[in-house]
């Protein structure tokens, strides 16, 4: 993306950054698409080309997402990463991850160039992750040296976990060679074909086939099994959503495994009740899981067991969602909501600290891929910033997104936390 040449002043506001341990009100002068200088009211010499009043707002660094579908190349009619990133940008978010679940999908140097040229029409940063097997079909692992070398952050089948043991152990062992991220959707889908939603008292009442929590509890624990064979190699789960899973990768941490995870908004705001009158907005994968689950993600997302909040935004077009419940596509969009989600539940029902949010929609994702220069306001950091009013009530209006498309359980509901301006590379993107 093209860095502003032009100074912002950002005046007032409380300024939290995890990284550089501040959470004081502060003053923040942006120039040359870099942190210029982070000092107390009144401090900062010197005039800038645009001054943005912060106070009584929350001054952060720029929100990170782990896990977004653009859906570009091929699927333009869901999204695109125009579209998509200005969906991201009036989230708060000023760097988006996607995934490579794209048709074709994102296998080669050639197609991760192509995400990343300046033709797409992003507004946010986007760093692909790349696929880990050729065509993501689980077998032949791509060449991840040359998805690093053309900018892809990561690897992962996203949507189809790697299966094979001997095919996991050998993406791990090229990951502690190269210093590269596997990420594993976890789902032993040889047991869960044909499924819709989480198995239990829910599914029972509705008549669906439903998903264990084995399913994905099995896979996480094989993998941070593996893990630990290779000094270095670097384990994401993405989407993780139960305890079981939980529980394994509390194990790999404390044997100092390099392994991580993240949670999305859904799956600690939802549960599998929530699924009444088959309505297939609120059909994702993971599947929504029930209370104790949903329970044991928040205690995790608030003791920094989890590093990241991830949206897994995952658009689709209105014929691919409003059929029968078994036949509509899994995934929910997620950009717009995510803040709103993580201040009123997080924060305002469970307690969690406003410090640990943003840590985990900043520094927490910056470490899991290695995204030098942000996650943090740092001096000489990128100058991606976000600032939200955590106290703002708001209503989410689907009919509005920036998204294409409109495919969220979340359309109506009050929200507690809003975005006001997200500035990326020193630019405003987007004003609330």
């Amino acid at each position: 993306m093209k860095q502003a040449t032009q100074s912002i002043l950002i005046s007032g506001g409380r300024v939290i950054d995890p990284v550089a341990k501040v959470d004081a009100n502060m003053d923040v002068l942006l120039r040359d698409g870099q942190v210029a200088e982070v000092a107390p009211p009144g401090k900062i010499r010197g005039k800038a080309a645009e001054n943005i009043d912060a106070r009584g707002l929350i001054v952060a660094p720029g929100f990170i997402d782990l896990h977004v579908h653009l859906r570009e190349p091929g699927q333009g009619y869901k999204e695109t990463i125009a579209t998509g990133t200005a969906a991201a940008a009036a989230g708060g978010f000023t760097s988006v991850c996607c995934m490579p679940n794209t048709t074709p999908v994102l296998d080669s140097p050639e197609w991760v160039t192509w995400v990343r040229q300046p033709q797409r029409g992003a507004i946010v940063n986007v760093f692909p992750i790349a696929a880990a097997t050729q065509a993501s079909k689980g077998a032949v692992l791509t060449d991840f040296r040359a998805l690093q070398r053309a900018g892809a952050v990561a690897v992962t089948d996203d949507g189809k976990p790697i299966l094979s043991e001997t095919t996991m152990r050998d993406a791990l062992r090229t990951s502690a060679e190269i210093n590269f991220p596997i990420v594993q959707h976890a789902e032993d889908t040889r047991i869960t074909q044909n499924c819709s939603m989480h198995e239990g008292a829910s599914s029972f009442r509705l008549g669906l086939r439903g998903m264990t929590a084995a399913a994905e509890a099995n896979i996480v624990d094989r993998d941070v099994q593996l893990a630990q064979q290779f000094n270095g190699a670097r384990l994401h789960v993405a989407h993780l959503s139960t305890a079981d899973a939980l529980t394994a990768v509390r194990r790999g941490k404390r044997n100092r495994a390099r392994v991580t995870c993240e949670v999305t908004p859904h799956h600690f705001a939802l549960t599998d009740a929530d699924v009444r009158e088959y309505d297939a907005n609120f059909k994702m994968n993971p599947p929504l899981r029930p209370a104790e689950d949903r329970e044991a993600l928040i205690v995790a997302l608030g003791d920094g067991t989890v590093d990241a909040i991830a949206t897994d935004h995952a658009p689709h077009a209105q014929h691919e969602k409003i059929v029968e419940f078994e036949r509509a596509s899994f995934g929910i969009t997620g950009l717009e909501t995510a803040l709103g989600l993580a201040v009123s539940v997080l924060h305002g029902e469970n307690k969690i600290p406003l410090v640990r949010i943003v840590e985990l929609f900043t520094a927490g994702p910056a470490r899991v891929i290695d995204l030098r220069g942000r996650g943090t306001l740092l001096h000489g950091s990128h100058a991606d910033v976000t600032i939200f009013d955590p106290k703002k009530r708001w209503t989410y209006d689907s009919a509005k997104t920036r998204s294409k498309s409109h495919n969220t359980p979340f359309g109506g509901r009050q929200l507690t936390g809003k975005v006001v301006a997200t500035i990326v590379g020193g630019r405003v993107v987007y004003r609330g």
